[in-house]
């Protein structure tokens, strides 16, 4: 696991890297939701979630409802909710009509279902989600840095609100989500957000911090030749 002051949760669908990264204890949890289980080719929503919680057993694992109708959510929640402790259950802050989901997280936090709402944007989603959750029950808001930041717009202002929103609260934690690169680690870190999500690629590339920048600018210089000479350019 990362030895930065945050955790490291890893974001994605293949079931072989996911347990891997957990016996290797290189992270310290997992999400997953419909879109990269699309892209991974998974048909069989139970047995991938099955599969993945064969082999991981104890830290912390993020499932999706994949319903637009709310009252369906919440039948989907409980069936998820039942596959294992170790299984927080995603919620989207609204249905494609843009209906809120306020009253169904205050209803499985009630039921002491540990939520990780997701899809959160703004300071008013955050406020509305933060006052829905039991306070007494595991959760976790979700809300998405990098497209904030791709909007043109300064996620950390948003991030440290949750933060301070949270502080006093260790069961309800910050997650800043849909990282695009590295130093999007370091601003989670600063704004105290308790969690990030990291595709494969971003934890391996996470090795490189505090990398001496003269050293880095050598390698650099050193991969342009080399390649250059694999070529065979001439001028």
């Amino acid at each position: 696991m990362s030895n930065l002051d945050i955790k490291i949760y890893a974001d994605g669908a293949d079931v072989n890297e996911i347990i891997k990264m957990d016996r290797e204890n290189s992270v310290d949890g997992f999400t997953t939701n419909p879109t990269l289980m699309l892209r991974a080719g998974i048909s069989d929503y139970l047995g991938f979630a099955k599969d993945v919680l064969a082999g991981v057993k104890e830290k912390s694992i993020s499932f999706e409802v994949f319903s637009d109708d709310l009252d369906d959510m919440y039948r989907q929640a409980l069936i998820l909710r039942d596959l294992g402790d170790n299984v927080w259950v995603k919620i989207p802050v609204s249905n494609t009509q843009g209906v809120m989901t306020y009253d169904l997280i205050n209803k499985l936090s009630s039921e002491k279902v540990k939520v990780n709402v997701t899809a959160i944007f703004t300071k008013q989603q955050i406020q509305e989600v933060y006052n829905a959750l039991n306070p007494n029950v595991n959760s976790i808001i979700s809300i998405f840095a990098g497209r904030i930041a791709n909007a043109g717009i300064d996620p950390e202002p948003t991030m440290k609100f949750a933060s301070d929103l949270s502080k006093d609260n260790k069961l309800i934690e910050t997650l800043w989500a849909s990282s695009r690169e590295v130093f999007n680690i370091i601003q989670a870190i600063r704004t105290n957000t308790d969690i990030i999500t990291l595709t494969p690629s971003l934890i391996n590339g996470s090795k490189e911090i505090g990398k001496d920048l003269n050293q880095y600018s050598l390698e650099t210089v050193k991969m342009f030749y080399d390649d250059a000479k694999k070529s065979g350019f001439s001028l």
